[in-house]
């Protein structure tokens, strides 16, 4: 299997990698943070101008159909520079319409819009006892006459309230079926704040909010569970730029700092464990390639067994690497006026959303190919 970035690819990666470098320096993103949006306009209009929210849209819809490996480049950027903006969250969204039928007239429309970076969208996969149960749905749904009422709580949606429409899972007569809601529906109420990793989330509270179905029915617990492993492998691409960042600012800062009158980076046990962090990474990267493939098989369970080895392996490297930054940088490795703290941060929650390791180690293990294996 061929896993090298195409033209195009390696183009893309390098434009959106130079924007970020002149522009979203770890300052600037500080200083993004601290604002009550803890979001830029101004750079999310900038990603538009480069067509990262066109990316993923079908090109019907005046997007570019990007492939998985398309935003696995983009996430690995963004990823690298700690960008708060709410593109992960948008695109797991574009992906839920698609795959509830993005030629489904409203369907459609939204798509052109968020290709056009009009809007922004956001999926709810938590709720407060659910823990990592994709399916444990509090959240009822009920018919009315021109759509449907929910009536639940969701928490720690990425995004949002910086999101103008969320697609929500509900429990519509006993089945999981997945839904529509806009900012503006009427029954909705939003408590946002920041996460300790800079990002945003909130919580959604749905009174008989209106509501409607995203498609042409294809939009039940199986669907569900295929937009959880989406948004779960751009997750491990994020994770792969935060440690290439993070592996970097450790070897630069081990050339700088000095013990009994030389740079530590001389001392070989030390040289030692940054390789061992590179091993780390190296193998997640590997695995979240893999899963990048495996996302658009045919087989489900191919793709459950490639989606959960990724995460896992990416948890555990993402782990190790944090760790070890903290200790070779000392005390400022705990400061919040050091990138490594942040990007230490951004991994532990990346660890922990949508399953962490125990979590897909465990659905990992109930696969049929596993079980016969043993």
């Amino acid at each position: 299997m061929n896993f090298n970035f195409t033209e195009e690819q390696q183009q893309l990666a390098g434009a959106l990698r130079r924007y970020l470098d002149k522009n979203y320096g770890f300052e600037a993103r500080q200083a993004i943070v601290k604002t009550g949006a803890g979001v830029s306009s101004e750079h999310w209009r900038a990603f538009v101008e480069l067509g990262l929210t066109a990316l993923p849209v079908p090109a019907e819809q005046g997007g570019f159909d990007g492939s998985p490996f398309d935003m696995l480049v983009v996430m690995q950027e963004l990823g690298r520079a700690l960008v708060v903006e709410p593109y992960w969250a948008t695109a797991v969204g574009v992906e839920a319409l698609k795959l509830a039928g993005a030629s489904t007239a409203e369907n459609a429309a939204l798509l052109r819009r968020v290709a056009a970076g009009e809007i922004k969208l956001a999926a709810a996969f938590h709720e407060p006892q659910a823990r990592y149960d994709l399916f444990s749905l509090d959240t009822q749904a009920k018919e009315t006459g021109d759509g449907f009422a929910l009536s639940g709580t969701k928490s720690v949606v990425q995004h949002g309230a910086q999101a103008d429409y969320w697609i929500v899972p509900a429990r519509l007569a006993g089945e999981v079926a997945l839904f529509v809601v806009a900012r503006d529906a009427k029954g909705v109420e939003v408590s946002d704040y920041r996460t300790i990793d800079g990002q945003r989330a909130a919580t959604l509270t749905f009174k008989d909010a209106h509501a409607r179905r995203p498609g042409d029915g294809h939009t039940g617990a199986a669907t569900w569970e295929k937009i959880a492993d989406y948004a779960t492998f751009l997750l491990c691409a994020e994770a792969l730029g935060a440690m290439d960042a993070l592996n970097h600012a450790t070897v630069e800062y081990t050339k700088t700092r000095q013990q009994f009158g030389v740079p530590i980076a001389r001392f070989q046990a030390l040289q030692h464990r940054m390789a061992e962090m590179l091993i780390h990474a190296e193998q997640a990267r590997s695995l979240t390639y893999l899963a990048a493939a495996r996302y658009s098989s045919e087989s489900p369970e191919a793709r459950r067994r490639a989606i959960s080895a990724a995460k896992v392996r990416v948890g555990q490297a993402a782990r190790f690497v944090g760790q070890q930054a903290v200790q070779l940088h000392g005390g400022m490795g705990v400061t919040n006026e050091v990138a490594a703290a942040h990007l230490f941060k951004r991994l532990a929650i990346i660890e922990t959303t949508l399953g962490d390791v125990d979590h897909h180690l465990e659905r990992f293990a109930s696969l049929p190919g596993f079980a016969k294996a043993a």
